[in-house]
């Protein structure tokens, strides 16, 4: 079905047409119209799903059909990312959807002058996209109100609960008026969000669109097994012999990220680096750079994960394996993005196989292992895969251990 099946206002259909989008992602679909209706919503979608457009779209009609518009501009909707890239996407996000209205948003995010942010305020804004921390270092220096916010939005709400927002987001959820419309979006629902849910939000509509544990569908996925001194190598040699658009590197430390840059520099690989130790103008051109292919490769830490939406990944590399199995689907996510295709590759060395096995149980299926031809292997790759998902072959292990009387360990 096309977009204009919704009762948007016309500026924001011309403003979708602009965009060059014609029919709604399934999560589009079905969290637009309780939306739009005022209802609470929490929404579950994969990454790359299209959940930004699915809150932006209908907290523009509700802003824009208020009467108070034609007064000067106060904050009256409120969205908290986890991440300063993911509110820089977000916010150019708003921007797009707003092209053909009088609507105003402004970016509130740490690294950023907060001089540069106050003047922006001072002159007015409908829409703040912020992260919690410098949200409330605004409404401490009074610089910001929140008690006119009709609508608050929180993006990639597992995340701020992984990054350790959660305090954060409570004290600025009391800030705001009790009749307010709250829409939660999250590529999962974990446990301490649920206890959230009653204390945030007044009888949700609840949206789940895939499992939230899979990865994107048009993502094939490899492992490569390798000593950990041969890394950088087994890098290097994927990269120039895959044909890739552009690729993502993800370690798991800031010194790794910048070591493996240089040592793609140094073999004339076109990367740059992204990470919470540079500056935000640092990090803005960097983006930027990726964005506009100035770079093949971008090299990152989990930062990223979530705050990159670029199309033209190809690749997705995890240098390092992720320690938790979450991460790994959000980093593989930054491919196959829009129900496109990626690849996503792996490289594993003996320390990570633990981890390895936690992130095929999480997504209930094995990853084929794979060696590269002509690599100068010094102990060759031990390939091993199982037929059976991984929670089944656990499963099996443990009937075996109980028929034979012996303690499964």
């Amino acid at each position: 079905m096309p977009f204009s099946q919704f009762p948007l206002l016309p500026e924001l259909h011309q403003a979708v047409r602009a965009m060059g989008f014609t029919a709604p992602t399934p999560i589009q679909t079905k969290a637009i119209p309780p939306a739009m209706e005022g209802k609470d919503v929490l929404g579950s979608a994969q990454t790359g799903s299209g959940k930004t457009v699915a809150f932006v779209l209908p907290l523009l009609d509700r802003l824009l059909r208020d009467k108070r518009l034609a007064g000067p501009p106060i904050v009256r909707a409120m969205i908290l990312v986890p991440t300063r890239e993911l509110a820089a996407q977000v916010e150019t996000a708003v921007r797009d959807l707003v092209r053909f209205s009088p609507i105003k948003c402004v970016l509130v995010i740490g690294g950023a002058s907060f001089h540069n942010q106050t003047q922006e305020l001072k002159r007015g804004a409908e829409i703040v996209v912020a992260t919690p921390g410098r949200l409330l270092d605004h409404v401490r220096s009074r610089t910001m109100s929140l008690k006119n916010v009709q609508v608050a939005v929180l993006d990639e709400a597992d995340r701020m609960l992984d990054m350790g927002f959660m305090p954060d987001i409570r004290r600025i959820m009391q800030m705001l008026p009790r009749e307010r419309q709250t829409l939660m979006f999250s590529a999962t629902v974990p446990p301490e969000i649920e206890r959230a849910v009653p204390e945030f939000m007044h009888a949700p509509v609840r949206i789940e669109v895939d499992r939230p544990a899979s990865p994107a569908a048009g993502i094939t996925q490899i492992l490569y097994p390798v000593g950990a001194d041969q890394k950088f190598d087994l890098l290097h040699a994927l990269i120039t012999k895959t044909q890739i658009t552009s690729g993502l590197v993800f370690t798991r430390t800031k010194a790794r990220a910048d070591r493996v840059v240089r040592f793609l520099l140094t073999r004339g690989i076109p990367a740059t680096v992204l990470h919470s130790n540079l500056s935000q103008s640092q990090r803005t051109r960097a983006m930027e750079d990726f964005r506009d292919m100035k770079h093949q490769i971008l090299v990152a830490t989990d930062i990223a994960s979530r705050g990159i939406d670029v199309d033209h990944v190809s690749h997705v590399f995890n240098f390092d394996v992720p320690e938790y199995a979450e991460d790994y689907v959000h980093r593989i996510g930054r491919t196959g993005r829009a129900f496109r295709v990626g690849d996503a590759v792996t490289l594993m060395d003996r320390e990570e196989e633990r981890f390895i096995t936690a992130i095929e149980r999480y997504i209930g299926t094995s990853i084929p292992r794979a060696v590269l031809p002509d690599f100068p292997y010094k102990v060759p790759p031990k390939l091993v895969t199982y037929k059976a998902p991984v929670s089944s072959h656990f499963r099996i292990r443990r009937r075996i251990a109980r028929s034979s009387g012996r303690r499964f360990r």
